[in-house]
């Protein structure tokens, strides 16, 4: 069952067309990867989901309910949201902060206390933290509570808008395995922005690569790997000549060296001495 359908979505500011003619459709339980260089308008895509802004034509339907039938407020506590600035209230506890939309929806106060130490302990954090204030914290351990309380009101769909991008490299893959493990467990809709190429390949089910407003492919990282649809995708994924160069037996094993072994495409290529054009 599709909980998020877009269709013959465009967003105009003024003259400026920044979104043209989106459709995409993402199943109850998938991992969905919003794919493109910055500024092609990816972040855009969710706020119009989240009713942050407004689209200028076409409709979005959550839960097949069009946006515009649902409550603003109630929408937003339905979806958890995740962002590279974190916002966390800075006079407030981690508990508090975890917690906070569970104390406005008036859930009892033992109750989101022991939510919010279950969700501390899922991102991987021992309950300690719960009593630490956002500066105490650094960007890693920041951007876990962030997640934690995203999940908090036990939402069906989390959105993330490169939520991993302002922190070092060794960071970033522990937060990608943990969010990894975290949708394995709980089974919610992500639906993620990033323009990193290695984050996507390893985190999505699906990829959907945007360039300059529109929807250039969707796919499995597999699909997209090995049979990309344009020139622009061979581009983007550095893999123009890629295929034509793979013998057919050894595109397992480059596929499962880049999304097992974590390493980059580049790499991978290298690795299987592959020509890369």
């Amino acid at each position: 069952m599709s909980v998020i359908r877009v269709q013959n979505l465009s967003k105009r500011y003024g003259e400026e067309t920044v979104l043209k003619d989106i459709n995409f459709a993402i199943e109850e339980g998938e991992f969905v990867v919003l794919l493109g260089a910055s500024g092609c308008g990816k972040t855009t895509i969710l706020k119009m989901i989240n009713k942050i802004i407004p689209l200028t034509k076409g409709f979005i339907e959550v839960r097949d309910r069009n946006i515009s039938e649902w409550n603003t407020i109630e929408l937003r506590r339905s979806i958890g949201y995740v962002i590279q600035q974190i916002g966390l209230f800075p006079h407030m506890t981690i508990e508090e902060n975890i917690a906070y939309v569970l104390s406005i929806m008036g859930v009892h106060k033992t109750d989101y206390k022991k939510r919010a130490k279950e969700l501390c302990e899922l991102v991987g954090l021992d309950a300690s933290f719960l009593e630490r204030h956002p500066h105490q914290l650094s960007g890693g351990q920041g951007q876990r509570i962030g997640v934690a309380r995203a999940l908090a009101a036990n939402p069906d769909i989390v959105l993330m808008d490169e939520p991993f991008g302002a922190v070092d490299e060794i960071t970033r893959r522990y937060l990608q395995d943990e969010l990894k493990s975290i949708h394995s467990k709980l089974k919610k809709t992500f639906l993620f922005v990033t323009h990193d190429i290695e984050e996507a390949l390893y985190l999505g089910n699906r990829i959907i690569l945007i360039k300059d407003g529109e929807i250039e492919q969707i796919g499995t990282p597999k699909e997209i790997i090995f049979h990309p649809k344009s020139d622009y995708v061979k581009s983007f994924f550095g893999i123009k000549g890629f295929k034509a160069s793979l013998p057919e037996d050894r595109m397992k094993d480059v596929y499962d060296a880049i999304l097992s072994g974590r390493i980059s495409l580049s790499e991978a290529l290298d690795r299987f001495d592959i020509e890369k054009h």
